[in-house]
């Protein structure tokens, strides 16, 4: 079985099949001619002495000296001779000498040889002419030719003369040995050729089925020499070229790959790619943040749900599979709308896959939403501290406060009202010329840490006051950051104010800040009363508040959170926040580490 693995063994074995089935028909061929040759040759050696001795005994006049003569023949011959005439014969002297002696019965007996006597027939003929000796038959191969003859005298006679064919099989026999010694040595000759063809054949497709191996592991760059010209030469020549050819594919394919990576990367829009089985091959960054939202929402550990698909989207690529059309819908997670659009990918003509493409529609919805609202908010927001200044003004006027102390009270009631409409006009005025780039912003290196106790004392007196318990956690190798210490306090002091006035009595709000080696993260987390999911992607908008009901009576300008993004934003940082309503909520803002200085 090794053998027919190898084309060297295939190769090898057909030729010495071939040149056996060759040289058994050509020695069988052979040995028949030969046998067929030597069987001819002694038939007409011994037609000629018969021809001799006939020739002899009718050219003598005397009987007697011609079988004289027929004596001498016989022996140097070496060939028995026997003469019938009158009822009489006459047997060589030789006879006794020779391997086979044949009784003269068998010649009266046989009817093919005494057709030589009774009908005067020429008989040449060989076989097994067998007779009895004391008790036993004996069988021998003998050559007999036999002859009618006339003497000079007019008498006639016949004459036999026979031998043993084994001197024609001795003859054939060694004739054989010849053939067949002839034979083997053509077959090791043939064998030794056969291996070095099929050796010098093979090289060059050993030497190719390396140099796949080669390619097969990402070796590009290794040659097959060409030794030759004729067809394995030219192969050698297709395998380099192909071998070329598939490097300059490999690498264009790399290069797209790696194109359609920073693609996929760069793009703001979510991109999976799922196989037949509904698993996740393929995602972008958009469309992780995307399951690690989904992930947090439906409380599924990572590993656990790292390659599985949202149950909606699997219900949606299901309709895609079986329908084998792009199909639709929206999604809503922490509050973020997404549009998914899911697209067959073909393999022939069954689908192999499906595309999905999420793009976040939350801002398009909040600038459509903002459009509507900002006039009102402004409105409503400016309608009662005018309404209380122009009450409180033609309470002054018409005199409905009669004493000093009244008008006082009144005028400080408008006083206050004025200082907090301009507030919210400075707020405002702030908040646009950081959303257009014109915040200036006095940057110096600062230890975060020290910022952080600062700001975790100043609400030590507030939180006793609502009963929230509040803590300070820091950790990391500590290091200064180039930022705007004011800005950053005033980032840190909204979001733990906001903190506490939305948490309940008996809760708590802790502050973490971490250095790590390239930046500085700051966590506000409390167990208060949350963030309702639909209202999670405004909460940094401008005019954004909770429910009134989780304000604890107190309310604000629904900027502090707007103005904190652009701060952040500014410093080249992010922010972000996670809530589930009645559980509390996270906000998270990371500042980088190193800066120049403006």
């Amino acid at each position: 079985m090794f053998l027919w693995r190898s084309v060297v063994g295939k190769l090898s074995v057909t030729i010495l099949l071939l040149v056996t089935v060759v040289l058994l028909c050509l020695t069988f061929l052979l040995v028949q001619f030969f046998e067929n040759f030597h069987t001819n040759e002694a038939e007409e050696r011994l037609t000629n002495h018969a021809n001799v001795i006939v020739s002899v005994l009718e050219e003598h006049q005397e009987y007697t000296t011609g079988l004289n003569t027929v004596e001498k023949i016989a022996g140097s011959y070496n060939t028995n001779v026997v003469i019938f005439k009158d009822g009489m014969y006459w047997e060589s002297p030789s006879v006794t000498a020779m391997e086979v002696h044949l009784p003269l019965s068998v010649f009266k007996k046989d009817e093919r040889l005494s057709k030589v006597r009774t009908e005067g027939e020429e008989v040449i003929m060989h076989g097994d002419f067998p007779y009895e000796r004391h008790g036993e038959d004996v069988h021998n191969e003998i050559f007999v030719v036999g002859m009618p003859f006339k003497t000079a005298n007019g008498e006639d006679g016949s004459i036999y003369l026979y031998q043993s064919l084994d001197v024609i099989e001795d003859t054939t026999r060694e004739t054989k040995k010849f053939i067949i010694l002839s034979a083997g040595i053509a077959f090791i000759l043939t064998m030794i050729f056969a291996f070095f063809l099929s050796t010098r054949i093979t090289a060059p497709l050993r030497n190719m089925r390396q140099l796949a191996l080669e390619v097969a592991k990402g070796n590009f760059e290794t040659r097959l020499p060409i030794v030759s010209q004729d067809e394995i030469g030219q192969l050698g020549i297709a395998f380099n070229k192909m071998r070329r050819a598939l490097n300059q594919n490999i690498t264009a394919l790399n290069q797209e790959k790696e194109q359609l990576s920073r693609i996929l990367t760069s793009m703001a829009d979510g991109v999976i790619t799922i196989d037949r089985k509904g698993s996740i091959v393929v995602t972008n960054p958009p469309a992780e943040r995307f399951l690690s939202m989904y992930r947090f929402e439906n409380n599924v550990e990572r590993m656990e749900g790292a390659y599985q698909l949202p149950k909606e989207l699997k219900k949606l690529f299901q309709q895609v599979v079986v329908l084998e059309e792009e199909q639709m819908m929206e999604l809503e997670i922490q509050g973020r709308i997404y549009a998914v659009l899911m697209t067959p990918l073909y393999d022939d003509e069954f689908v192999r896959g499906v595309v999905a493409v999420l793009r976040d529609m939350t801002e398009e919805r909040q600038h459509d939403k903002l459009r509507k609202d900002f006039i009102a908010n402004v409105s409503h927001e400016l309608r009662t501290p005018i309404a209380m200044l122009q009450g409180y003004s033609e309470a002054i006027i018409d005199d409905i406060a009669e004493s000093e102390e009244e008008k006082k009270e009144l005028a400080k009631i408008i006083y206050d009202e004025s200082m907090r409409m301009g507030r919210l006009v400075n707020e405002l005025l702030d908040l646009a010329r950081m959303e257009a780039g014109h915040i200036q912003l006095n940057k110096e290196w600062i230890d975060i840490r020290a910022l952080s106790q600062k700001v975790y004392k100043k609400f030590q007196g507030l939180s006793n006051e609502a009963e929230v318990t509040f803590h300070l956690y820091e950790k990391g190798d500590w290091h200064d950051v180039f930022v705007d210490p004011d800005r950053m306090e005033q980032v840190m002091t909204n979001l733990i104010h906001n903190a506490i006035r939305h948490t309940e009595a008996k809760g708590w709000v802790s502050m973490t800040v971490v250095a790590n080696e390239n930046s500085i993260e700051v966590e506000i987390k409390d167990n208060g009363s949350g963030i309702p999911e639909e209202d999670l992607p405004y909460v940094f908008e401008r005019f954004y508040k909770a429910d009134k009901a989780r304000t604890r009576g107190k309310s604000g300008t629904g900027l502090g959170l707007a103005i904190a993004k652009n701060i952040v934003d500014v410093h080249d940082g992010e922010i972000t926040v996670q809530s589930k309503l009645h559980e509390g909520t996270t906000f998270h803002f990371t500042l980088p580490f190193k800066r120049e200085s403006s």
